[in-house]
């Protein structure tokens, strides 16, 4: 059997990989071929190397409490250059002040009294607003609601506006008062069933937790990167797969129906004929590939945020009169800046910078407010260094700035996003059997997310090849 990988982001690499290892330890009649369009792996990994700096154009790390890429680094021989992260913490800019975020604060949610009562974030209404969790009735809701909606419900306005939603909007870069709660944090819900409040439940879990931590305890850094960049797991995967199996340069054009399989033809004009085809790009170019498949307009209606990332390199004399308290700030003042946040990457990750130098990486873009990512690189920085300047004391420009724009990369799970997925899942078994979709387009945009389910997509698919056999 012929099994086709189209995308060489880290899902595409993470299916690959397993696809690989199965069908040798089972002995299995089966063969994989990963296609990429571009000339290298990584999707939006991408670590870039200049001046002694160590930038991450893409993501950063990745959380610690979920396995997949604890698992997939041991796998590949990268378990010993797993790195915490050095700095601890961060810093909410609020009406014009920089604020610690409240000790015990899980994702916003307050589960230690006393740093919360003491934060300088919340009026006192907004604290005793919160509060009325612990006395509010479950919610009562079935059907999908947003993030947002969620929030506000159990926490206020304030909590919401202030702390969750600069929180979340980092890792999503989208309006969480559209985001799906089922797609995005089901497990906020069944807190709310099962405990009635959701600071009872956060706390509850978090005792939970400790008690089950093998890993990295609660009281560890959340974060986890790779000693030399998230590009040296990229690279370690790529070692691991058989050399005639990684095809870089090919870009899919169309997927077609055959009575015995899928035809793919190729930009170059080649086709090649597969049984079984797994797709991990990005959802918005699946109607290209696809052009008869019912299921292409749910896929165009999921929008995706546009977003830039700014990374800059200072002297350290630059930075002597600035506080860097933490891993660095969120925005939640977004009308008055173009930034929605700032990495003190030089002290969150020690080993990205020279001796006596700091890099600082500032986030542009947010929904409605994508055309900053249009702009020259020059303006681009210009506007980040005037935001960094009315935040805090930096002296003069950056010795040397690197800007990475991020088109339509941020899929959007918005309001009933499982229900589309599932539809759109149906719809393929329907019509074009033998091609599947998965990644962060579907079911969960961050590293560990994303490797999961390109092992699961492997599992899935080869246990087809095993029952035909």
């Amino acid at each position: 059997m012929k099994i086709a990988v189209i995308g060489g982001g880290i899902t595409g690499l993470s299916a690959a990989y397993y696809m690989q290892k199965e069908i040798l330890t089972e002995q299995l009649d089966a063969h994989v071929e990963l296609f990429e369009a571009n000339e290298e792996l990584g999707g939006k990994i991408r670590t870039h190397k200049e001046q002694g700096y160590l930038i991450e154009r893409g993501p950063d790390s990745f959380l610690a409490r979920k396995p997949g890429v604890f698992k997939l680094a041991k796998e590949v021989g990268m378990d010993e250059e797993i790195v915490p992260n050095d700095a601890k913490g961060a810093s909410i800019l609020s009406k014009g002040r920089m604020h610690s975020m409240p000790g015990g604060a899980v994702m916003g949610i307050p589960t230690k009294f006393a740093p919360f009562a003491a934060s300088s974030l919340f009026s006192p209404a907004a604290k005793a607003r919160a509060a009325m969790d612990l006395m509010l009735p479950r919610g009562g809701q079935t059907a999908d609601e947003s993030v947002g909606g969620f929030f506000r419900r159990r926490l206020g306005h304030a909590v919401v506006d202030q702390l969750i939603e600069p929180l979340l909007s980092g890792i999503y870069a989208g309006d969480i008062d559209h985001l799906s709660l089922e797609a995005t944090f089901p497990q906020f819900r069944r807190m709310e069933e099962e405990d009635r409040s959701l600071i009872k439940g956060m706390k509850k879990s978090q005792a939970a937790s400790k008690e089950k931590q093998e890993g990295p305890s609660a009281e560890q850094a959340m974060f986890r990167s790779f000693k030399y960049g998230l590009s040296s797991l990229v690279d370690a995967i790529h070692r691991h797969l058989d050399e005639d199996a990684v095809r870089l340069g090919c870009t899919l054009s169309e997927i077609s129906r055959e009575s015995d399989g899928l035809r793919l033809t190729f930009a170059d004009g080649t086709t090649d004929w597969f049984d079984r085809v797994l797709l991990t790009v990005p959802h918005h170019l699946i109607p290209e590939m696809i052009p008869s498949f019912s299921g292409n307009e749910r896929l165009s209606e999921a929008p995706a945020t546009t977003v830039a990332t700014v990374a800059m390199g200072f002297d350290q004399t630059q930075l002597d009169d600035i506080t860097l308290e933490g891993t660095g700030f969120l925005v939640a003042d977004k009308a008055n800046y173009d930034i929605t946040a700032c990495t003190f990457t030089h002290r969150k990750w020690s080993h990205t910078a020279p001796e006596g130098k700091g890099l600082l990486r500032t986030y542009v873009g947010r929904p409605g407010q994508e055309d900053i990512v249009s702009e020259s690189d020059e303006t681009i920085v210009e506007r980040a260094v005037n935001d960094l300047k009315r935040i805090m004391p930096l002296k003069g420009e950056p010795e040397f700035s690197v800007v990475t724009r991020w088109r339509n990369s941020m899929p959007q799970y918005l309001v009933g996003h499982k229900d589309k997925v599932q539809a759109i899942e149906t719809h393929l078994e329907e019509e074009f059997p033998g091609l599947y979709v998965t990644g962060a387009s579907f079911g969960g945009i961050g590293l560990p997310d994303c490797v999961t389910q390109g092992e699961k997509a492997a599992y899935n698919l080869l246990s087809l090849v095993q029952g035909q056999s």
